[in-house]
């Protein structure tokens, strides 16, 4: 027996001691070193875990002194054998770590009260290695030390910078170069995800081995997308869902070309009823209450460069009964302006002259954005990546007829029909299969989805890192 115990002790110390460590061993000294000082031992207000966090700035452009921001989450097991996925927000402006961390599918959502920091049961690092970033300067904790970075931005920097993120992030990290690598996002990531995508498909045919990124696929969340289906998917569903009147939506359709970049005034003063829902209901959650006692503005260059404003809402029992808090965006503004946090997560050590909010107005400066994406997804589909859509069905922003329209317009061969998928005995939305993407919608979720619909997001995150198809059944 004493030597069947030995034994049972080295297998217990490969598992738990040797394996913990086995994505380190292969770090030269000088990026462990860099790892080590990106290394967060603990964020004010969090509960202990048993994984690693990394946190810090990765220069893009040097003789700008441009740097962009990033959290990373090491997977909850097996970090070694997990792929590796990139989140981002969309705006543009909208910061992925008060967002998409903070708020969505992060191990760490914001909450009212102490502890600020609840831990997240169905966070997506379940399933992968979790990477946020801020994107592009000015965003979040991400800056510029060159003023004309902030005047001059758009689509193809955003791109171009963020790709110079991954090929440094991975230089620090390159543990995980060799794992499979995947792309995500929601609202206007619609653009960002797939540009990205097609700039790293693009240097790996010309890059170095060493500079080589493991692309295998990307996930888009209630996409904007293209710009005529959008509007008219937009459009289409709040007269569908009784928040415009039959004449209003006839006036919209007779006076609005959403084929032309820009449609006209005669399309916009038609638009003013559509437009002013968004200052009485909460456009990104048709059915929940506003936020009480908060005036908050969301940034929405989709949809004309207007601003969205959520004004004071009542009813608050009914908001904590759904399980949804529209003042999240509140909680987060007021937890990463705190110094101790910015400290803990080694963010704005250049003391950025403003403070960190959710949203910037970077899309004021928004110098160029094609009025469509559907030619770059053609290309990657063609390509061969695995290519994800999902769409939460109660949005008003970016709504399912949007993302349905713009599908279509890809004229994409179905290969198995719309019908429901299941989320263990319930239906937990709708799927198509196509030939090259895959469209799910999520029943009762708005424009965030992991928000709304959490373990129903996981579930999808997980199918889609497995390439498997959502259970048609209940189970």
């Amino acid at each position: 027996m004493g030597l069947v115990s030995f034994f049972f002790s080295v297998w217990c110390f490969w598992v738990f001691y040797v394996g913990s460590v086995e994505s380190r061993r292969v770090v030269p000294p000088e990026a462990l070193a860099e790892q080590e000082a990106d290394l967060v031992a603990r964020i004010p207000g969090q509960p202990p875990v048993k994984f690693r966090q990394y946190a810090g700035y990765v220069t893009v452009n040097e003789a700008h002194g441009k740097a962009l921001f990033y959290w990373f989450f090491e997977a909850t097991q097996k970090p070694h054998e997990k792929p590796l996925l990139l989140w981002l927000n969309g705006g543009p402006g909208c910061s992925s770590i008060g967002y998409g961390e903070a708020q969505e599918l992060g191990p760490f959502l914001v909450q009212e009260g102490v502890p600020e920091i609840k831990f997240n049961n169905h966070t997506w690092n379940r399933e992968a290695n979790l990477l946020f970033l801020d994107s592009p300067v000015g965003v979040g904790f991400s800056y510029s030390n060159t003023t004309s970075d902030l005047e001059s931005l758009g689509d193809k920097i955003t791109a171009k910078d963020s790709y110079t993120f991954l090929v440094n992030w991975f230089k620090r990290f390159p543990q995980y170069k060799s794992h499979d690598f995947y792309l995500s996002g929601e609202s206007y990531a619609g653009h960002y995800v797939p540009q990205l995508a097609e700039v790293i498909l693009d240097e790996n045919k010309k890059t170095r081995k060493d500079n080589y990124i493991n692309l295998k696929g990307f996930i888009i969340g209630n996409g904007w997308i293209d710009w005529e289906t959008d509007q008219n998917g937009f459009v289409d569903y709040a007269w569908s869902h009784a928040m415009i009147s039959d004449e209003s939506h006839k006036e919209i359709k007779k006076k609005c070309n959403f084929s032309l970049s820009n449609p006209g005034q005669i399309c916009w003063d038609a638009m003013v009823p559509i437009n002013d829902l968004f200052d009485i209901i909460d456009m990104y959650n048709i059915y929940s209450p506003l936020c009480p006692d908060q005036n908050l503005t969301f940034s929405a260059s989709m949809l004309s460069s207007r601003a969205l404003k959520l004004q004071h809402g009542k009813n608050n029992l009914s908001r904590r009964l759904r399980g949804y808090d529209p003042c999240y965006v509140a909680h987060a503004r007021t937890y990463f302006n705190r110094q101790d946090v910015q400290e803990a997560l080694h963010a704005n050590v250049t003391n950025i002259p403003y403070p960190w909010d959710t949203c910037s107005s970077v899309n004021e400066n928004w110098t160029d954005a094609p009025d469509s994406t559907l030619p770059t997804i053609k290309k990657l589909i063609d390509a061969g990546l695995r290519v994800w859509l999902y769409s939460g069905d109660t949005d008003g922003v970016v709504p399912v007829t949007s993302t349905r329209y713009t599908i279509n317009k890809l004229g994409l061969k179905i290969t198995h029909e719309w019908s429901p998928w299941y989320s263990h005995k319930q239906v937990g939305g709708w799927a198509t299969i196509y030939d090259g993407l895959t469209f799910v919608t999520v029943r009762g979720a708005g424009h965030e989805v992991p928000i709304f619909a959490p373990k129903r997001s996981r579930q999808i995150i997980r199918h889609f890192l497995a390439n498997k198809k959502l259970p048609s059944n209940p189970f």
